[in-house]
């Protein structure tokens, strides 16, 4: 895999990826592009994620809203690395079981999410999960919330 970073200006880059889709990036003080910490954090929830939803589309889980938010912790000094992580995986559908969604879970950090089993080499992230009964008209109820705990 190829890509590269070409300089527009101040701290500002174009970031070409392998298959020439562009991506602008900007300095953490910028508010006109995201910064490349930024978008190493959409890349973790976004890999697990795109496995997560595969799972349970297989599964024909009958999801109706899904995201998965990830907050870290930064070092406080250069190079501000980031010390740790916590993802949570909000599905929203219904009547989703907590064994299917646990099981696509365990399924993306433990095989197919590459983006996960490198960065968690680097810093630990804690997994947790909650599941909403879809109730129409933009309502949902709380169903289930846990951890999910995983070995490597």
């Amino acid at each position: 895999m190829d890509a590269k970073a070409i300089w527009r200006e101040g701290l500002a880059f174009t970031g070409i990826a392998h298959q020439g889709h562009q991506i602008q990036l900007d300095s953490n003080a910028s508010e006109s592009a995201a910064s490349p910490m930024e978008l190493v954090a959409v890349a973790i929830a976004s890999c697990t994620g795109m496995d997560v939803i595969s799972v349970l589309n297989k599964k024909r889980e009958k999801i109706t809203a899904f995201e998965v938010r990830l907050h870290a912790t930064r070092a406080p000094d250069h190079p501000k690395v980031f010390t740790r992580a916590k993802l949570e995986y909000v599905v929203v559908g219904h009547g989703i079981q907590e064994g299917a969604l646990l099981r696509a879970i365990e399924l993306s950090v433990t095989k197919y999410c590459s983006v996960h089993a490198m960065m968690h080499k680097v810093f630990p992230m804690e997994l947790h999960y909650s599941i909403y009964e879809d109730e129409g008209r933009g309502g949902h109820r709380l169903v289930k919330q846990g951890a999910y705990s995983h070995r490597h």
